[in-house]
């Protein structure tokens, strides 16, 4: 075999090959499961962090677990107290009533600029995960659904193709998400939820922008409200 040839092979095969694999250091990892164990509510609003327990089960020892946890607090997810530990950050009322509406703008955009750029393949991606989320919530597996359920957002995020606007996204969504689990939807709430994806679909594949945004701002406004009456209930003796 020439050695053009041989060239030519090794381009072909470098062409062809997987997208690499992403080496994630120790501390990403384990920011990763911290912050899933928090939005997912294994870890409640509140609660101290079992550091000891933690550090048992991921098999680290407390640096990395302290480091993962400053990173945490400045994300609004931890509480850092001097000779106290840290603890769960709670969930106020005011805090949410300031993060929702912006949270609904950043979703309205999200929505507006990925109907100017989204492609048919990341299309039937969502809508493939759609129906994912429907058998979710067909079977009440409602973590399963709000997983599937985040994915679907985080799509439309993504085909925005917007660097900042995802930034500011993610800079609040954690709360959003914290907040979510606290609220148990009644079944005529969680029905109106996936009625509300379905508009969120058909908005998607007509690329109507102004429309898709005007559809994910009020469901962000509803799923608000079911938030704000878990939060009241809360409250009550």
């Amino acid at each position: 075999m020439s050695h053009d040839t041989m060239a030519t092979l090794t381009r072909e095969t470098i062409s062809a090959a997987p997208d690499p694999i992403v080496r994630r250091t120790l501390h990403d990892e384990l920011l990763e499961r911290l912050r899933s164990m928090i939005i997912d509510g294994d870890l409640a609003p509140g609660d101290k962090v079992p550091e000891k327990e933690l550090c048992e089960r991921f098999g680290v020892s407390r640096t990395p677990l302290r480091e993962a946890l400053k990173v945490l607090a400045n994300d609004g997810l931890v509480t850092l107290t001097p000779n106290r530990g840290a603890m769960i950050a709670d969930l106020t009322l005011e805090d949410l009533e300031e993060a929702f509406p912006v949270m609904g703008a950043l979703e309205a955009l999200s929505g507006e600029m990925a109907c100017a750029n989204i492609t048919d393949a990341e299309i039937e991606k969502i809508k493939k995960l759609h129906l994912e989320m429907v058998t979710h919530y067909e079977a009440r597996e409602l973590k399963l659904y709000f997983r599937t359920n985040q994915q679907i957002h985080e799509m439309i995020l993504s085909a925005a193709g917007n660097q900042t606007l995802s930034a500011l996204y993610r800079g609040l969504e954690g709360r959003i998400r914290q907040a979510r689990y606290l609220a148990n939807m009644s079944t005529s709430r969680w029905t109106q939820a996936v009625q509300e994806h379905e508009q969120i679909i058909a908005s998607l594949e007509a690329r109507n922008g102004a429309e898709l945004a005007a559809i994910l701002k009020s469901h962000l406004a509803n799923k608000f409200e079911t938030v704000k009456e878990a939060l009241q209930d809360r409250g009550k003796p």
